[in-house]
């Protein structure tokens, strides 16, 4: 928990990473910040896609539209935390001279990705008339 709280110190004062380890090569540092800008891009579309849902789609029940764009809108949410996040985290482990973190959040966030897209093929075979 102490780690995690010292993360998120760091999302806020990213210079302070520069007091751990040695200088890595700029191209891995570079490259950390290009996943960084991917998984923001993640974000945003999962954002726009659960507006986009609400908005766009006001015939479909309610219940059903609720839920898929809060469904797009909490994925968005936590892609963006985790960006910044793992940033952190890769670019310290970097430093360190350590191997780069490992996480669940991938698989996880496909699982959500696809239950909303099977629960969109379930509301375009049977309808959306509310």
């Amino acid at each position: 928990m102490i780690e995690v709280l010292r993360n998120v110190r760091l999302w806020f004062a990213p210079v302070r990473v520069r007091d751990e380890g040695g200088t890595p090569d700029y191209r891995f540092s570079l490259a950390n910040e290009r996943t960084f800008l991917a998984w923001l891009r993640t974000a945003l579309a999962l954002i726009g896609g659960g507006f986009a849902v609400d908005q766009f789609l006001p015939d479909l029940r309610w219940g059903w539209r609720v839920g898929l764009a809060l469904a797009l809108l909490a994925a968005g949410v936590l892609c963006s935390l985790r960006a910044v996040n793992h940033w952190i985290r890769c670019e310290r482990a970097m430093r360190r001279g350590e191997d780069l973190p490992v996480s669940r959040f991938p698989a996880l966030l496909s699982l959500v990705v696809a239950v909303v897209a099977v629960a969109m093929v379930v509301v375009v075979l049977f309808g959306w008339e509310g």
